[in-house]
């Protein structure tokens, strides 16, 4: 088995305040500010590590101050997906006829750019917007741009692993060889996770609560990646411990740096 744990601390902090300095990036008044929290290294995401598999970003960020967030800007070959914990974003895209899509709490979704396409993040309303984006590397290059969302019913859906992205029931489909499952569970359950196989491996993250994670503990935004193993026992150590994973194919970091010097510029 090989793993890696990223503590709380140890992640990328940053503070992206909307003063003007990159406007045609950043969106707000200039009160606004982004706060970012990554667990991988990536261009402007820095935590000094890199990716997982094919995941290249895992931020945890939050837009203060209405109007705050991403003006519309360009990606290709990138898959891009969004979990709202509180506020309210609007998210513009140009997949398929383009659209404008207000997500709360809850709510999700699976932003496949492909062969090329353009998108906008805003929190438009005084309350602070909370959403965890993950990007990765799609399995097949320059598919047509596609935009899927749905909503997890945290109040129903306690005390199960419930997957939400991926090759699953009613789940939202993704080009890659990965799903993305969330639990919220009270203490003293135990949850078994079986990888589908030894290629596969795990990142497991504490969005809230406590956990213990073949035999390490996790806290309040800690994260450990997982991989040569068949099985992951998550421990629940506090109530309502909301925890997020990722379970994704491994690639061969050379094929990784190769597709990430063709594009630098994504």
């Amino acid at each position: 088995m090989s793993q890696f744990i990223i503590r709380n601390e140890e992640r990328g902090h940053d503070l992206i305040k909307s003063d003007g300095s990159r406007s045609s990036y950043i969106a707000g008044h200039p009160d606004g500010f982004v706060t970012r929290a990554s667990s991988f290294d990536f261009h402007e995401y820095q935590a000094g590590r890199p990716g997982f598999g094919p995941i290249r970003v895992f931020g945890d960020e939050v837009f203060h101050g209405a109007g705050c967030g991403y003006n519309m800007h360009p990606h290709h070959n990138f898959v891009i997906c969004a979990f709202v914990f509180s506020g309210e974003l609007t998210h513009i895209n140009t997949a398929g006829g383009g659209m404008v899509d207000r997500l709360s709490a809850g709510d999700y979704y699976v932003f496949s750019a492909g062969s090329g396409g353009k998108h906008s993040e805003l929190s438009v309303t005084p309350e602070d917007m909370h959403a965890i984006y993950l990007w990765l590397l799609p399995e097949q290059l320059y598919l047509p741009p596609s935009y899927h969302r749905a909503h997890f019913d945290f109040r129903r859906r306690r005390n199960e692993i419930v997957q939400l992205v991926g090759d699953g029931d009613n789940t939202l489909p993704i080009p890659q060889d990965l799903r993305v499952s969330r639990l919220i569970a009270d203490k003293g359950q135990n949850f078994p996770y079986a990888l589908r196989t030894l290629s596969h491996g795990i990142y497991v993250f504490v969005r809230e609560g406590r956990i213990n994670c073949n035999g390490v503990e996790l806290g309040y935004r800690d994260s450990m990646g997982l991989s040569d193993l068949a099985t992951v026992s998550i421990d629940i150590l506090d109530d309502d411990s909301d925890v997020l994973l990722v379970e994704t194919i491994l690639i061969d970091e050379t094929t990784i740096k190769v597709w990430e010097s063709e594009h630098a510029g994504d």
